[in-house]
């Protein structure tokens, strides 16, 4: 019995590996869910489209979820295999209120992007204190989402503070602020 459950376990945990971004090889790996569901072939638009900004380096892999799940969502967020999370509003907000974003001041101006600017705990913080920073991107004020046609409602792009290499990533995220 004890045998079957361990071969349960590894089978469950080589699935979920194989889930969204978390088993690629790139630099920045970004994981996009939305609360609507995605064109399809977005991935591979908005993986080319980055890639295109980007250069040969940092390398980027894209990865869309094709419809909302808060335990995938959960997943990928507790997995700390991507460098860029792309989330519907609500759960940006909620998850940020826990910490573990990256603050993004340094990369874009908060008053480009207004929504993306939360008063949340910051890793580093010993008195627990909360700060005002730009946190996310919403995609949808972006030329990365606009040029290919996709509205990006509602969704922001953020950097957690378990991602694989923030320096790479900021230097992703650059690129993806651009107005």
């Amino acid at each position: 019995m004890r045998k079957g459950s361990w071969l349960v376990i590894a089978l469950v945990l080589m699935l979920l590996a194989g889930c969204g971004g978390g088993g690629t090889k790139a630099d920045v790996p970004i994981f996009i869910m939305s609360s609507t569901s995605m064109p399809g072939g977005a991935a591979e638009k908005l993986e080319a489209a980055l890639v295109s900004k980007v250069g040969e380096a940092p390398t980027v892999a894209v990865a869309v979820s094709p419809m909302f799940s808060l335990e995938k969502m959960i997943i990928e967020v507790a997995a700390a295999g991507n460098g860029i999370l792309v989330l519907p509003g609500d759960q940006f907000r909620g998850l940020g209120k826990q910490g573990g974003y990256v603050p993004l001041d340094e990369l874009a101006k908060a008053e480009d992007f207004p929504d993306g600017v939360l008063e949340l705990p910051v890793d580093g913080n010993p008195d627990g204190k909360l700060e005002k920073h730009l946190f996310g991107i919403p995609v949808e004020k972006t030329t990365w989402f606009a040029d290919l046609g996709l509205s990006g409602q509602d969704l922001y792009a953020f950097i957690p503070q378990n991602a694989p290499d923030i320096e790479k990533a900021k230097q992703v995220m650059k690129h993806i602020a651009q107005k």
